[in-house]
Formats: structure tokens, sequence, C-alpha cells
């Protein structure tokens, strides 16, 4: 089948609307936003994990990188839906502008969003942003020398579920009769089997858990991944700590507050030369000494910037609530959430993490 082919020269419209674009400070982030990454060898890992058919009938499939500036205009301007994306991209001129498309050719179908989503794997995701990240290295920037591990709940996309239907529904589930509907097709499961409840603070919750790896010096999103929200969070310190390492250079130490306090995190981090950030507890035997108490204080103050990704998340881009009935599919979500968020109010007030947050601190670090 085959790529269509893009064209990067002017048409009579791109010429007819070159002069008024020179003023739209939508435009001027784009191609700031343009600028900072060099494209190609992003494109070059999605060409690696996402292949179309051979059929010569039919019509060309978009390019992946396209579809995937796509996903990322979506995320940046809080666009709620994918018809809504195809519609914002047909209407701004700054949006055809960031994706090479000219101003006479239509956006991609809402439909082929979706199918682009499905078709990306977490792997594809992580290489993608151990790309990036690796990109700012190079321009200057320390990346994970020091990595911070928290985690965080996130209420289910559908209606709470006792324990006993979610045995009930899981078990069916997984049953022949349970993967196809009445016609003998693929079942789409509408319920959130993938969920579970927990208690925090005396309050239940139903939904699932985001444990997620920051750097500790300049907030870079490194790892993240969901489970359901029983799972215990010393047991994603080690998958955080191992994801987090996208450059050649060691990670030198992680903080965590004293959820992940425990021997086996600790063998871990001894075990592979990193120093150990994790805050101290009492016990059942011994309370913190005064210099165990300082400690904590100073390990708290460095991993404000993984609260600070948290917060940034609920308030801009709505992620106390997940989007997703599947954590795979909300593992996707939460990826496109932080390697590009942005809280935009016009046109831009606020960069957060990755790209954003690259583009302001290099020009400091560098200069």
């Amino acid at each position: 089948m085959g790529f269509k082919k893009m064209s990067r020269s002017l048409d009579f419209a791109d010429f007819a609307l070159s002069s008024s674009l020179e003023a739209n400070r939508s435009v001027k982030l784009m191609e700031k936003i343009s600028a900072s990454i060099n494209w190609s060898r992003v494109e070059a890992v999605l060409m690696q994990h996402y292949t179309v058919g051979t059929s010569q009938e039919g019509a060309k499939a978009y390019p992946p990188i396209l579809l995937f500036k796509c996903m990322l205009l979506q995320k940046w301007f809080r666009i709620p839906s994918d018809p809504e994306l195809e519609n914002q991209i047909n209407d701004r001129l700054s949006f055809k502008r960031f994706l090479g498309l000219p101003f006479s050719k239509s956006s991609p179908d809402h439909s082929t969003f979706s199918r682009f989503r499905s078709r990306l794997s977490k792997a594809a995701m992580e290489q993608i942003n151990s790309e990036i990240l690796r990109q700012f290295e190079a321009k200057g920037l320390s990346i994970n020398e020091g990595v911070a591990v928290d985690a965080r709940l996130v209420e289910s996309a559908s209606r709470p579920l006792s324990n006993d239907e979610l045995k009930k529904k899981r078990a069916h589930r997984d049953t022949e009769e349970g993967q196809k509907d009445k016609n003998g097709k693929p079942l789409k499961f509408s319920r959130d089997l993938e969920s579970d409840w927990t208690i925090k603070n005396e309050v239940p919750h139903f939904g699932i858990k985001e444990h997620t790896a920051v750097d500790a010096r300049h907030g870079f999103i490194l790892a993240t991944i969901h489970s359901p929200a029983s799972v215990h969070d010393t047991n994603f310190l080690q998958y955080c700590t191992i994801f987090s390492r996208h450059t050649n250079k060691p990670i030198k130490i992680v903080y965590a507050d004293k959820g992940y306090a425990g021997l086996p995190n600790r063998n871990f981090l001894s075990d592979n030369n990193i120093a150990d950030g994790i805050m101290r507890k009492d016990s059942t035997t011994a309370k913190l000494t005064e210099r165990e108490i300082e400690r904590n204080k100073k390990i708290s103050k460095v991993r404000y910037v993984v609260e600070q990704y948290f917060g940034i998340s609920h308030l801009h881009d709505k992620a106390k609530r997940a989007r997703f009935t599947t954590i795979m599919k909300n593992n996707l979500d939460a990826w496109f959430r932080q390697v590009y968020p942005v809280k935009f109010e016009d046109h831009l007030t606020g960069a957060a993490f990755n790209v954003f947050r690259g583009m302001k601190i290099l020009p400091k670090a560098v200069g």
C-alpha cells in the first residue's frame, strides 16, 4: 500500500496566506517546537514499529510521523475527541503548518487517529522518548543522573464495580464465549475490568495507579506504567528505575517516599551502585533519629518534581480520571501527555514536560 507523499512545496493557498502567518503567535510557537526536535529521527523509530499492507489497491496510508504529530496537538490543546481533532486541524492554519499538511488538503479522518493509536506499542513510545531525551542531552542537558519515583491514583473510566462483579466478569472474559459477541466477532469491553479497589487516607478508590519516574534535575518524565489501584507502590521502584535510563550516563541516585522503603528496593539500588534516596520511616522497635528526620526533609524537597507533574496533569489535562478502560491504552495516553503536555490558555501560558521543558531549559543550560 505504501504511504502518502506529503508535499513540502507551497501551493497557491499556502502562498496567499504566508504573509498573515508571519504574525501568528501560534504558528511561531509551532515553528519553535519543530526546530527543537530532529523529527526525521523520531520518524525512523516510528517506521520500525508501524507498517502498512503491501496491496497496491486502495488509498495510501498517511505517514506515521504526521499522525504522531496529530496526537501531540490533541494533548497540547486538550482536544477532547478524535472528531474534534479532525475539525481543529481543518480549521487552524497553525496546525496544518506544524503537520506539513498543505492548506488545501483535508485532515485525516478521525477514525484514522483511533487506528493509529491502537497500533502503537509501548516499546515504540519508550524508544521515541529515549530518542528525544538523547537529543536534548546532545545539546548540553544532563539527563537521568537523579531519578524521583512516585505513584498516584487515577479514577476508573467506567462505573465502579463491586469485587464480586469484577470476579464474575473477569472469569467470563477469560472463557472462549466471553471473547466474542453474538455475531462471533471480538467483543469490545465497555466495563473496566482491569481497575480495582484500594483505600487511601480512609477513602475508598476504584481505578488504577500510575507509577512515574521523573528526572530530579530538569523534571523530564523518564518512565511510566499503570497497574490496578490495589498494587503497592513499592513493587514498581525497580521498573521505574530500569526504564529511566535513556542515555549512556548511569543513574546516580533514586529518590522515593516512605512507601518504597524495604530491603528488596534498598538491595536493588545497592547491587546496581545507585545511591539510596528512599526516605526512612519508623520501625516497630525504633523511632527516627534527628539526622534521619533531616534527611527525609531534604529528600522531600527533591521529590516535588513528581508532585508537580501530578498536579499539572490533574489541573490541565483532566488526568484525574482515566480516559480508557484498559491499562495498555491508558499507558499510551499517559505517554503522550507526559512527553508533550502543555498548559494552553490562548496560545501558551506555561510549559510542562519533555519537549517544552527542554525548550525552556536548553538556552539557559547552553548559555
